[in-house]
């Protein structure tokens, strides 16, 4: 029960305070990552302490070349290797991927409320058969094409630790 609390709770004010600054702060990150580890450190927590470390390993290289591609920022790189010192290694994996498919989601909601769906999609198309030489396009600050990604780390974070 505590991991789910964990789970919940870091990454739920993650995804708030990245809704409303845009940033997902070191202060969060950290706090969760010490926090999980030293739950399991304890033994009162769902993993062993080398499960938490390996957990906090895997998010962090999941969420890596996203953030190296600019598809992500550090902030969700740090949130996602904080949210597994509390999955674990197994665990972190699956989170990653339905956060994957809800951040394709909200990246669809976000390209209908912008009306640039059409160009969100053919953007999606070059990074996926050119990363390199699309990246400028992606990170582009007038392209208007980034939005808070943490809700969508939550999401999938929160439906695997549910038993999702």
């Amino acid at each position: 029960m505590i991991s789910v609390a964990g789970v919940l709770v870091s990454g739920g004010t993650g995804a708030a305070v990245d809704l409303y600054t845009r940033r997902v702060p070191n202060a969060l990150t950290l706090s969760a990552a010490a926090l999980g580890i030293t739950v399991a450190a304890t033994g009162i927590g769902d993993l062993s302490a080398p499960a938490a470390l390996l957990g906090f390993l895997m998010g962090f290289v999941v969420m890596l070349p996203g953030h190296v591609l600019g598809r992500t920022g550090g902030g969700d790189v740090k949130l996602m290797a904080a949210l597994g010192t509390w999955l674990g290694p197994s665990m972190i994996v699956k989170a990653f991927l339905y956060s994957a498919i809800a951040g394709g989601v909200l990246a669809l909601i976000v390209a209908i409320q912008r009306r640039r769906v059409g160009r969100t999609l053919r953007g999606v198309g070059r990074l996926i058969a050119t990363p390199v030489s699309a990246r400028q396009d992606v990170t582009a600050a007038e392209a208007d094409n980034r939005f808070p990604y943490a809700p969508a780390i939550a999401a999938g974070s929160a439906l695997v630790v549910l038993g999702f």
